[in-house]
């Protein structure tokens, strides 16, 4: 798929990944919907590229704002690429969380996300050729503790955007699941950034996964697993789950330490 013939959706525009591959997308030359609950983070590249980038302010989980975000789509002329980026996150043991909590994570990372696809099918099926990206996680393929509601959510997000890759075969619309590991970005906690620099775990800037997303769309890939070593302990876990069992067992008081940790905001 090429750049500058995309009419991009893209949901979770003013977060860290979502941002960079706003940026990218226009530079590229697409032309891009903009979805956010917060559009201020868009400014800049909004004075920027005014005649590409279009913005909506909207709340995903609630039907009246998928509905508003479905009559943008429409007014953008078609749309042959959308890319389900929006996410939260909560880095706490599963018994830290409030039902609320509990709900966000499951209902925008996954239900939104399905729910808004299903929505816009109608329209990528217009196309000759369409593309849905969803956005996930290394998570999303190792259960992780201090993550455990997260983890279901990108986990499940895999298994949608598999089954809807092979549901969609007969047609023109493709399907990439993208799986970025820990990445510098606002949705991070102070006590899960500490973490990760004590366990060493690089943390890769937003600007290198989205120009990798980028790739991967105009390549025209099905799946994208970005890290090393965690590439490989995607396919370990897939093949010798008890293994990596023992080995995060040993992060597990560390994991415990900071989840129960205020850290200095």
């Amino acid at each position: 798929m090429r750049l500058p013939e995309c009419r991009a959706l893209l949901t979770g525009a003013s977060g860290g990944i979502g941002l960079a591959l706003a940026e990218r997308l226009c530079a590229g030359g697409a032309q891009v919907l903009a979805v956010s609950r917060q559009g201020g983070a868009l400014d800049d590249l909004a004075r920027r590229y005014p005649q590409q980038l279009r913005r909506i302010e909207a709340d995903l989980s609630q039907a009246a704002g998928r509905q508003a975000v479905v009559e943008a789509a429409r007014g953008l002329g078609g749309l042959n690429l959308l890319i389900n980026a929006a996410g939260v996150n909560r880095f706490a043991m599963l018994e830290q969380l409030g039902d609320q909590e509990i709900a966000e994570m499951l209902g925008l990372n996954l239900v939104a996300s399905v729910q808004l696809t299903r929505a816009l099918l109608p329209l990528l099926r217009q196309q000759r050729q369409a593309l849905l990206v969803n956005v996930g996680s290394i998570y999303g393929s190792i259960g992780y503790a201090g993550y455990a509601t997260y983890c279901a959510s990108k986990f499940a997000l895999r298994g949608f955007s598999e089954a809807l890759r092979r549901e969609l075969a007969d047609t023109g619309v493709g399907v990439l699941y993208v799986a970025p590991r820990a990445t510098r970005t606002p949705m991070n906690s102070s006590q899960a950034v500490a973490l990760n620099s004590a366990l060493k775990v690089a943390m890769d800037p937003p600007q290198n996964v989205a120009a990798a997303v980028i790739a991967a769309i105009e390549a025209d890939r099905s799946e994208l697993y970005l890290g090393w070593p965690e590439r490989f302990f995607v396919r370990l876990n897939g093949l010798f789950p008890g293994l990596v069992d023992r080995a995060l067992r040993k992060q597990l008081p560390l994991i415990q330490k900071f989840t129960h940790k205020e850290m200095p905001r």
